[in-house]
C-alpha cells in the first residue's frame, strides 16, 4: 500500500519496476518487462531519450555548462545533472570553461603574454576587463611573473574547482573537535572564530571563519558537524534563511521614519487619531485586505483591495478610506516594514498623515493591530480567500467587530467610544 501511495507499480515478483525502468531509460536501453503495466506502453520515447542523452554528453564535452545544455536542448537542468553527474560532468581540462566571474583560458593567456612583456598588472587588467587585484592574486598563486604558465594555471584552477572536495573541518580533526566543544558551550560561530584567533595566534591551521561553521551546520551532506548541533545555536534553526529575509529593509523602503521618532502622545493613547495598520492575507497570499485600527478607541476599518496588494494599490485604497472620516481623527499611521507601504511618502503628501515604521521583527510595537487581526480570523480563517470584491461584507464584519464590548474600554464598544470622539472633535 505504501508503494502504491508513492505512485510505484509493483509486479507479482515484488520488485519495483518504475525506478529500474527510469534508470535504464536514462541509459538509452529499451526495457521489456515480463509483466507489463496496465495500459499502453509508450515505446517511442526510448530512442528519443537515448539521443537526448548523447546530445547532452556531446555538448558537455564541448565545454558547455549544464545550464546552457539544458537551455539549448529544452530540458530541465535537473535532468542534465542526472545524466552527466555519474560521468563527473565529462569535462576535459582543455574544454573546461569557467563562469564569467572566473578567469578563462583566454584571460590566462593574456596574463602570460603581459608578464613576458613586463606590463603592469593594472595594464593587463584593463585589457581583459578584470580587477588589478585579480591579476595580482592569479600570478602570485602560480609562481610569480617569471614562472607563470597559462595552461598550467588553468589546469590548477580546474582541479581546485572540482566538487565535491573535503572541507577544512573534515580534514582537521583537532579544529573540528574544538568547534564542536565550543558549540556545545552555546557559543556563536562568530565567537568561536574570534576566540580561535586569540588562542592560536601562532597556529595558522586553527583558523576558521564563522561562515564556514554556518555552512557546515546548515548545508546537507556536510557530515563533519552533526545536525543536532544546530540546537546549540541561539535561534535553534536547522535551516539558514536567505540574506534578503533578514537584511536591513531600509533599502527596500526609502525614506522610512522609524517608530522611535513618533511623538510621545501616541504611546499613551490619550490623543485620538493615531492608527495602526497591516495587511490580512488570504489563501496563498493571493488576496488581502488592509486593516486599520485607531489606538485609543480600538475602532477598526477594513479596506478592500480588489485588484492586488501592491504599493500603489494600498496607497490609493487607504487614502480613499480616510476621506470618509473627520480630518482631525487622522494624525499618524504606524505600519510594519512591508513592501506594500513603499509609497508612504506620496501617501503623506496626499493625506497629510505621517507614516511611522516599526522595527524589524517587532510586532508588539503595533500590538493593537495584531490583536485585531487575530479577532478577524474568526470571520476570515487562515487558508481561505478573502472577499476583496465584496465591500459590503467587509463593512458587516467591521460593524460586528466594532460592536463588541471591550474590557479595556470599560465594557464599551469601539463604535461607542469612536462616536464620542467624533462628537467632541466636530
Amino acid at each position: 500500500m505504501s508503494q502504491r501511495l508513492k505512485g510505484v507499480s509493483v509486479g507479482s515478483t515484488g520488485r519495483c519496476n518504475t525506478s529500474a525502468k527510469m534508470s535504464q531509460r536514462l541509459k538509452g536501453v529499451s526495457v521489456t518487462d515480463r509483466r507489463r503495466p496496465h495500459g499502453p506502453v509508450n515505446t517511442h520515447g526510448w530512442p528519443k531519450m537515448r539521443d537526448l542523452r548523447r546530445a547532452m554528453i556531446e555538448l558537455a564535452r564541448q565545454g558547455m555548462l549544464q545550464r546552457d545544455v539544458a537551455t539549448s536542448l529544452g530540458v530541465s537542468q535537473q535532468l542534465v545533472s542526472l545524466v552527466l553527474s555519474p560521468k563527473g560532468g565529462v569535462y576535459r581540462v582543455e574544454d573546461w570553461r569557467a563562469s564569467d566571474a572566473r578567469l578563462s583560458l583566454e584571460d590566462r593567456i593574456e596574463i602570460g603574454l603581459g608578464c613576458q612583456r613586463g606590463e603592469s598588472f593594472r595594464r593587463i587588467a584593463h585589457r581583459i576587463g578584470r580587477s588589478p587585484s585579480t591579476i595580482s592574486r592569479e600570478v602570485a598563486a602560480n609562481g610569480g611573473r617569471p614562472w607563470y604558465r597559462p595552461m598550467k594555471a588553468h589546469k590548477r584552477a580546474y582541479a581546485l574547482a572540482r566538487r565535491p572536495k573535503p572541507t577544512k573541518l573534515c580534514r582537521d580533526h583537532r579544529l573540528r573537535d574544538r568547534v564542536i566543544r565550543d558549540l556545545r558551550r552555546q557559543w556563536s560561530p562568530e565567537q568561536i572564530s574570534r576566540r580561535l584567533s586569540e588562542d592560536f595566534r601562532d597556529d595558522a591551521t586553527m583558523r576558521i571563519s564563522h561562515e564556514t561553521i554556518y555552512k557546515s551546520l546548515f548545508v546537507q551532506g556536510r557530515g563533519e558537524l552533526r545536525r543536532e548541533l544546530t540546537r546549540c545555536l541561539r535561534t535553534g534553526r536547522a535551516k539558514r534563511l536567505p540574506r534578503a529575509w533578514t537584511g536591513n529593509r531600509r533599502r527596500m523602503i526609502p525614506g522610512m521614519v522609524m517608530i522611535s521618532e513618533r511623538p510621545p502622545e501616541v504611546s499613551d493613547r490619550a490623543v485620538p487619531g493615531h492608527w495602526e495598520g497591516d495587511l490580512l492575507m488570504g489563501r496563498d497570499n493571493k488576496t488581502a485586505i488592509a486593516t486599520l485600527v485607531e489606538r485609543s478607541t480600538r475602532f477598526t476599518v477594513l479596506v478592500d483591495l480588489p485588484v492586488d496588494h501592491s504599493a500603489p494599490a494600498v496607497r490609493e485604497a487607504i487614502a480613499r478610506s480616510i476621506t470618509t472620516l473627520p480630518e482631525a481623527l487622522w494624525r499618524s499611521l504606524t505600519w510594519d516594514q512591508g513592501p506594500e507601504m513603499a509609497e508612504h511618502v506620496g501617501f503623506t503628501v496626499d493625506t497629510g498623515v505621517q507614516v511611522y515604521f516599526c522595527d524589524p521583527h517587532s510586532p508588539w510595537q503595533r500590538g493593537t493591530n495584531e490583536n485585531t487581526n487575530g479577532l478577524l480570523r474568526q470571520y476570515f480563517p487562515k487558508g481561505t480567500d478573502l472577499p476583496t470584491d465584496d465591500p459590503k461584507q467587509l463593512h458587516q464584519v467591521a460593524d460586528l467587530l466594532n460592536g463588541r464590548p471591550r474590557k479595556t474600554l470599560g465594557w464599551k464598544t469601539p463604535a461607542e467610544k469612536f462616536a464620542e470622539v467624533v462628537a467632541t472633535t466636530t
